[in-house]
């Protein structure tokens, strides 16, 4: 793996929910095809089988109806607490995958009101472009995200 592979981000947004809802968005197939993506973007299927060493597999389709798949592994599972998973895509040719973690962290949003601070740190990233897309891409997942908690509580 060569140095430029060491590059990494990380995205903060509040969303109004309890973690294990949140954790339940993320990790929950039926759900996480009805938030995850960018503007523009439509997830239209998603596989996830919860248990380390399990694969997930996200369809997106993009507005000019090519179809990115990413794939991975969970290495990680804290149940409510925090998610690490393989990251790559099907036209992604390097050899390493890239690594995501993904924390849900209890915060007060008022005095009798409690949310969720997820936290994507997103690693082994191979160029600057792609930490560029990455920021998009996750940013746009956590506002939607945080439109359907708004739209539909979890």
């Amino acid at each position: 793996m060569n140095d430029s592979a060491n590059l990494s981000l990380i995205v903060r947004k509040t969303i109004a929910a309890q973690p294990c809802q949140v954790f339940q968005a993320w990790t929950q197939a039926n759900i996480l095809t009805q938030w995850w993506g960018p503007q523009g973007v439509t997830c239209h299927k998603a596989e996830v089988d919860l248990r380390v060493g399990g694969a997930y597999r996200i369809g997106n389709t993009l507005s000019d109806g090519k179809v990115i798949w990413i794939t991975g592994n969970f290495e990680i599972i804290e149940v409510n607490k925090m998610l690490v998973y393989t990251w790559s895509t099907a036209n992604d040719h390097s050899t390493d995958s890239e690594r995501v973690t993904v924390k849900f962290n209890t915060i007060k949003l008022g005095e009798h009101q409690c949310g969720t601070e997820v936290i994507v740190i997103h690693q082994k990233i191979a160029t600057q472009e792609r930490v560029e897309s990455h920021i998009h891409g996750w940013e746009g997942c956590l506002d939607g995200l945080q439109a359907l908690q708004t739209s539909d509580p979890l």
